[in-house]
């Protein structure tokens, strides 16, 4: 979630001069005090780390694009979908690599930074205001097992235990059926 918001926040932010996607690689085997790597974190720290180190630019394995594309390719967390199943031990956690995969593209050139890291009050009518004015929000939600179940709507838990915690982008909000 957090890559994801960081991007639109600068396409955004640049009137769209900025079209890239950040290195959710570099970010996540990078930034030390993030959490746990590839088993998770904390989005609060991500966001410091992308305004005091900078994040660089990355794609994804199946679409290799930027300075640090993503490793590892894409599988259906928690449900099955369109893409293969994750596997069942998570990968590790790569090594911080302060050089990009193509010799084309400067690493320390390639950073951006924000300019300023802060939390959001946890209130619909902040998250909206915040969506308003400056782009996409990084949320984080507890998963539990009827998640897979979920097809679309608005989720509600109904039966289950957690299966851990997933970050998330929030790029706009509606309402369905008075909800």
């Amino acid at each position: 979630g957090a890559v994801e918001a960081m991007s639109d926040r600068l396409c955004i932010h640049s009137s769209g001069a900025f079209n890239k996607s950040l290195s959710a690689v570099d970010l996540l085997s990078c930034c030390k005090d993030c959490g746990y790597g590839c088993d998770g974190g904390f989005p609060p720290m991500a966001w410091d780390f992308w305004k005091t180190h900078g994040i660089v630019t990355g794609g994804s394995k199946e679409e290799p694009a930027g300075c640090r594309p993503y490793p590892f390719p894409k599988c259906q967390h928690h449900s099955q979908g369109h893409y293969p199943p994750c596997p069942r031990r998570i990968y590790p956690t790569p090594k911080c690599v302060k050089h990009c995969d193509t010799p084309k593209i400067d690493y320390q050139k390639d950073k951006t930074r924000a300019n300023t890291s802060y939390n959001v009050h946890q209130s619909e009518v902040a998250i909206m205001k915040e969506i308003l004015l400056n782009g996409p929000v990084e949320a984080t939600f507890e998963v539990h097992e009827d998640f897979p179940e979920y097809k679309s709507g608005i989720y509600f838990h109904a039966w289950g235990g957690s299966v851990g915690g997933h970050a998330i982008r929030i790029l706009g909000w509606g309402e369905e059926n008075g909800v």
